[in-house]
C-alpha cells in the first residue's frame, strides 16, 4: 500500500493546475517503461551526532541523455516530488526519516513545495537562487506553514544573510571551506539557533572534527570508509565469524566442518535454530539440530543465511546504516543479475555486494580480509578492482555503486556496456532499498 504525500487541501493536481499544467500520475503496470525511464532517484544518508540516519538527501536525474541536467532544473526537481514519491511510496524510500530536496527558485516561488508534508519534507534551497523579495516572501510563507528550509553549499555573502536568517539548517561544504571557515561560519550562527550540517565528509577524522566543533548533521560516506590501523588485532569474538565466511566460501562446503563453527557459538546456534524452525519453511516437526538445520536448509541456503549473520555481528559497533548499505548492494547486485544474462551468478553477485563493505566493518585492507577468508576468483578481483576490463560482473558492481552516489555519467557509461534496460534500474534499487530496511529491522 502507498503513501499519499499531498495534504488533501492542497495536493499536487491543484499545483499543476494553478499553473496552467496537466499532473499526469503514473498508472501503468510493470510491462509499461514510460514513466519509469523519466526518473532516476538514489539517495545519501545524513545522520545525527550519534551516527543514527536523520534524513536522506535525495539525487536525481529527469533522463540519461547527455545534456539533462543532474539536479538544478525545475523540471527534474518537480518529477522527484511527483512520479517519483508520490508513486513509489514514502516509506519505501526514505523508512521513516526526512526527504532532502533540492528547489530551484521557480520551484521555490510557485508554491510546488507545498505539495509536500512539513513532517517529511526539508526544502533545501540551491545555492545559485537568487535572494529577492519573491524568493524571500516564498520562505516566509513555508516558515508559517511549518516546513524545515536549509540552506545548501551556503555562500557566506552580505546578500544571503536574510535568507540564512530563514532558514533552520544551514549546510557547509567540507571540500569548498577551509577548516577556518568551517569554524568561522559556525559560530557565527549557531549562537542564533540554527542547526549546521557538515556535507561531502568523506573520513572519519572529519567527522570527528566536525562533531567536535558542534555541527549537528553530517553528509558524506565518511561511515562507509575504513580506518585502516596497521596490524589491526581483530576482536575473539569477529574472529570466530570470519572463520564462518571462510567456511561457508569454500568451493566445496564441508558441513561437518561448519556445523562445528556454529556449534561453538551459542549465539549463532540459536539464531539458526530460530530461522530454521521460524514460519518461513512451516516444518512439520521442530529442527532440533544444527546438523539437521544444515540438512534441511541446502548449501545455498546457508551460505546467505550465515553470510548475513557473521555480517551483522561484524558491524555491530558500527553506525546501522553500514550495514543496510551493504544489503541494498547486495540485493541490487543480485536483481540485476537476470537481466544481464547472470541468473545462475546471482548468488555471487550477492555475496560480492555484501562483501563489498568489509574493510569499513573491520578496519582493514580488504585484500588482508578476502585472503584470510580464501575468497578469489572474479568476485574478489572484482572488489580489489583487479577484474579485467569490460568483466560483467565488474560492470555490474561499478554500475551499482555509481548509482547509489548519484554519479551519472559514470552510471551511464555502465548501463551503455551492459544488457541491462536502463529504465529498469530505479525499480531494480527500490526494490533493493525497501528490503534492505526490511531485513535490517529484522
Amino acid at each position: 500500500m502507498e503513501l499519499s504525500l499531498v495534504p488533501a487541501d492542497n495536493n499536487v493536481a491543484d499545483v499543476a493546475a494553478k499553473h496552467g499544467e496537466e499532473y499526469k500520475p503514473e498508472t501503468c503496470g510493470p510491462e509499461c517503461s514510460e514513466h519509469r525511464n523519466e526518473v532516476f532517484v538514489a539517495r545519501q544518508p545524513i545522520f545525527d551526532r550519534r551516527q543514527r540516519v536523520y534524513g536522506y538527501e535525495l539525487l536525481f536525474r529527469p533522463h540519461l541523455d547527455s545534456t539533462a541536467s543532474g539536479t538544478a532544473s525545475s523540471a527534474a526537481s518537480l518529477r522527484v516530488i511527483t512520479n517519483s514519491l508520490l508513486s513509489i511510496g514514502v516509506e519505501a524510500l526514505l523508512a521513516g526519516t526526512r526527504a532532502f530536496i533540492n528547489f530551484p527558485e521557480q520551484l521555490l516561488t510557485d508554491e510546488r513545495a507545498l505539495s509536500l508534508p512539513p513532517s517529511m519534507a526539508v526544502i533545501e534551497i540551491l545555492e545559485t537562487v537568487k535572494t529577492g523579495p519573491a524568493v524571500m516572501a516564498a520562505c516566509r510563507n513555508l516558515r508559517a506553514k511549518g516546513y524545515t528550509l536549509a540552506l545548501d553549499d551556503f555562500p557566506q555573502q552580505a546578500d544571503y544573510a536574510e535568507l540564512a536568517g530563514l532558514v533552520d539548517i544551514i549546510k557547509v561544504d567540507f571540500r569548498a571551506t577551509s577548516a577556518a571557515e568551517q569554524e568561522a561560519i559556525l559560530n557565527h550562527y549557531l549562537p542564533r539557533g540554527v542547526k549546521m550540517l557538515a556535507e561531502k565528509v568523506e573520513t572519519q577524522e572529519e567527522f570527528h572534527r566536525a562533531r567536535e566543533l558542534g555541527y549537528h548533521y553530517f553528509q558524506g560516506y565518511f561511515f562507509a570508509r575504513p580506518v585502516i590501523v596497521s596490524r589491526r588485532e581483530v576482536p575473539g569474538f569477529k574472529l570466530s565469524y570470519l572463520r564462518i565466511l571462510r567456511e561457508i566460501h569454500q568451493p566445496e562446503l564441508e558441513f561437518q566442518e561448519l556445523e562445528s563453527v556454529i556449534q561453538s557459538d551459542v549465539s549463532l546456534a540459536s539464531k539458526l535454530l530460530r530461522y530454521v524452525n521460524s514460519a518461513v519453511f512451516g516444518w512439520i516437526s521442530p529442527v532440533q539440530s544444527i546438523r539437521q538445520a544444515l540438512a534441511l536448509l541446502g548449501e545455498q541456503e546457508i551460505r546467505t543465511w550465515a553470510s548475513l549473520a557473521a555480517l551483522h555481528t561484524l558491524a555491530v559497533d558500527k553506525p546501522d546504516e553500514l550495514m543496510r548499505m551493504a544489503l541494498l548492494r547486495a540485493r541490487f547486485c543480485e536483481l540485476v543479475a537476470p537481466w544481464e544474462g547472470l541468473a545462475h551468478r546471482k548468488a555471487d553477485l550477492f555475496l560480492m555486494g555484501l562483501f563489498s563493505l568489509l574493510d569499513a566493518m573491520l578496519d582493514r585492507p580488504l585484500a588482508e580480509i578476502l585472503a584470510e577468508m580464501r575468497l578469489t576468483g572474479e568476485c574478489a578481483h572484482t572488489l580489489l578492482g583487479t577484474s579485467h576490463p569490460g568483466q560483467p560482473m565488474a560492470l555490474i558492481y561499478t554500475l551499482v555503486r555509481e548509482y547509489e552516489s548519484g554519479n551519472w555519467e559514470a552510471f551511464s557509461a555502465a548501463a551503455n556496456q551492459l544488457h541491462v534496460p536502463v529504465e529498469i534500474i530505479p525499480e531494480l534499487y527500490l526494490n533493493a532499498v525497501a528490503w534492505s530496511h526490511q531485513i535490517s529491522r529484522g
